[in-house]
C-alpha cells in the first residue's frame, strides 16, 4: 500500500525509499560481556563496567570498578569496545544506552554480560543513526525482555529485531540535526557541572578555610584574623554555633504524596520530587520558588557521607521521602544547598534496613554560623552564579523536550531532512 511516497510495512508507515533491516544485517557484531567476575584493583585504569555505569545516554566513570590487566584483556577479547559501538543494556534494567566516545578510557573499558554491545557496519548504518534508531525503538526493543526476577533480553532478539534503514545521506542529515541538541544539551550540563564547582570552591575557600575577605579585601585567616575556639574547632572571632534549624524553615507538613494512580489521573507540567530526583509531572504544584530538598529515607547519604540534595526552583510537588527547605532571613537558599553539600551528616542516620533522617535529627545538626554581613557578600556572589545555572537547566529542559519530539519523527520519516550535507 502507498500513501504519496510511503509504503506500509510490518513495523508501520516508512518512506518508499527506507528500507527495514534486521540489526543482524547492519551490525558486524553483537555481543556481550564476560561471565563471572574480575578481580578487583583500583587505581589500574582498566575498568569493568556494569548496568549503573551506563546513565543518562554516556558511560559513567565515577564508582566504575577497576580490575587488573590481565582481566581485562581476557574479556576484552569478548568485547572490544571501540569509537562508535552503541551500548545497550539488556539485562536487570533494560534500555539504558550509551555510545562509545573517543574518551580515552574507551579503549580499556570492558563490561559484565548485562551489556550488549552493537557494532554497526558503517557502509550501511553510521554509529549516531544506530544510536538514535535504537533510542526510537527503546521501549519495543525492550519489550522482549523475559523473565519474572531478572528480565533479560537475548542476543538472538537483538539479531532479529527490524529497524528502518534510510540512505547513508539520509541518515547524516537526521543525525546532524538530533546531534546538535545533545551536543548543546551536553555542553550546558558541562557548564553548570563548572558553575557548581565553582560555588563549592568559593564556599570552602570562604567557610571552611576561613579565607572570606576582611574589610581590607585581604584572606581572614592567613592575614592574621582573629581565631577563637569552639565546640567545633577554631572559627573567626563574632562567629557562631548553632544549628541548621536556627538558620532553615522546614516545609514537611505541606508535603503531599501521591500515588503512581493517582498521578496517572494528575498528568501535566509540573515536577512531582521524590528523594532523589523527578519522579513525574502532574497538573498542580505545592511549592513556588527555591527549596532546597534533603533526602528523608533510602538513599539519604552519597558515597562521602554528605546529604543527596537537589536544588529546585520553580513550581512542583514533593512526596513525603525528602525534606523541603528554606533559608531563614540572611540566609540564602545556595548559602545552605553548598553548606549541606560539604557537611558530613553520617551521625544524622537512623535505620539498619531503610536508612533515614528524621526532621529532629536533621535539625540538631551543629553548624558554624558566619557574621551576616558576609553572609550578604557571599549570598550576591551566589545569587549570580546560581541565576545563570538555573537558565542553562531550563535551556536544556527546553532542548531535551524539542528532541524528544523531533526523534519519533525523524527517525520514522514524517518529517524529512533535506540532504545536501554529507557524510
Amino acid at each position: 500500500m502507498n500513501f504519496d511516497g510511503y509504503k506500509e510495512t510490518e513495523i508501520g508507515l516508512i518512506p518508499e525509499e527506507w528500507k527495514v533491516k534486521p540489526l543482524k544485517e547492519i551490525c558486524s557484531l553483537i555481543t556481550d560481556g564476560k561471565h563471572g567476575d574480575c578481580e578487583n584493583e583500583e587505581g589500574s585504569g582498566y575498568f569493568f563496567l556494569s548496568v549503573k555505569d551506563v546513565l543518562d545516554n554516556r558511560l559513567v566513570y565515577d564508582n566504575a570498578r577497576q580490575i587488573t590487566k590481565e582481566d581485562f584483556l581476557e574479556t576484552h577479547r569478548r568485547t572490544n569496545l571501540e569509537v562508535g559501538d552503541v551500548l545497550f543494556t539488556n539485562t536487570g534494567t533494560i534500555g539504558r544506552m550509551a555510545i562509545a566516545t573517543d574518551d580515552p578510557r574507551t579503549k580499556r573499558t570492558t563490561f559484565q554480560k548485562s551489556v550488549a554491545i552493537l557494532k554497526p557496519k558503517r557502509n550501511i548504518v553510521l554509529p549516531y543513526f544506530l544510536y538514535y534508531m535504537l533510542k526510537f525503538n527503546n521501549k519495543r526493543l525492550s519489550s522482549f525482555a523475559e523473565g519474572t526476577t531478572q528480565k533479560n533480553l537475548l542476543l538472538k532478539d537483538f539479531r532479529t529485531f527490524d529497524v528502518v534503514i534510510p540512505s547513508i545521506h539520509e541518515q547524516f542529515a537526521i543525525t546532524n540535526k538530533l546531534f546538535s541538541l545533545d551536543k548543546k544539551i551536553e555542553l550546558n550540563n558541562q557548564m553548570n557541572q563548572t558553575l557548581e564547582a565553582l560555588g563549592q570552591a568559593i564556599f570552602r575557600h570562604w567557610f571552611i578555610d576561613f579565607e572570606f575577605p576582611d574589610e581590607n579585601g585581604q584572606p581572614y585567616k592567613s592575614g592574621g584574623g582573629e581565631m577563637v575556639d569552639s565546640e567545633l574547632g577554631k572559627i573567626p572571632q563574632r562567629w557562631e554555633i548553632g544549628t541548621l534549624g536556627d538558620i532553615v524553615n522546614n516545609f514537611d507538613s505541606k508535603r503531599v504524596p501521591l500515588s503512581r494512580h493517582e498521578r496517572e489521573s494528575k498528568k501535566g507540567e509540573y515536577p512531582y520530587f521524590g528523594a532523589t530526583k523527578i519522579m513525574d509531572y502532574v497538573d498542580d504544584y505545592i511549592f513556588d520558588g527555591i527549596h532546597i530538598l534533603m533526602a528523608e529515607d533510602g538513599s539519604v547519604i552519597d558515597k562521602n557521607e554528605r546529604p543527596v540534595l537537589q536544588y529546585v526552583w520553580g513550581k512542583f510537588w514533593v512526596n513525603n521521602h525528602t525534606h523541603v527547605l528554606k533559608g531563614k532571613k540572611g540566609f540564602s537558599e545556595e548559602y545552605i544547598y553548598l553548606l549541606l553539600k560539604n557537611t558530613n551528616i553520617s551521625h544524622l542516620v537512623s535505620g539498619a534496613v531503610q536508612l533515614k533522617i528524621n526532621q529532629k535529627n536533621m535539625n540538631s545538626l551543629k553548624i558554624v554560623i558566619p557574621d551576616f554581613k558576609t553572609l550578604k557578600i557571599f549570598s550576591i556572589i551566589m545569587n549570580s552564579l546560581f541565576s545563570h545555572y538555573r537558565l542553562l537547566t531550563e535551556e536544556t529542559i527546553t532542548l531535551s523536550k524539542i528532541r524528544d519530539f523531533l526523534l519519533p519523527k525523524l527517525m520514522s520519516g514524517k518529517i524529512r531532512v533535506p540532504t545536501e550535507d554529507k557524510p
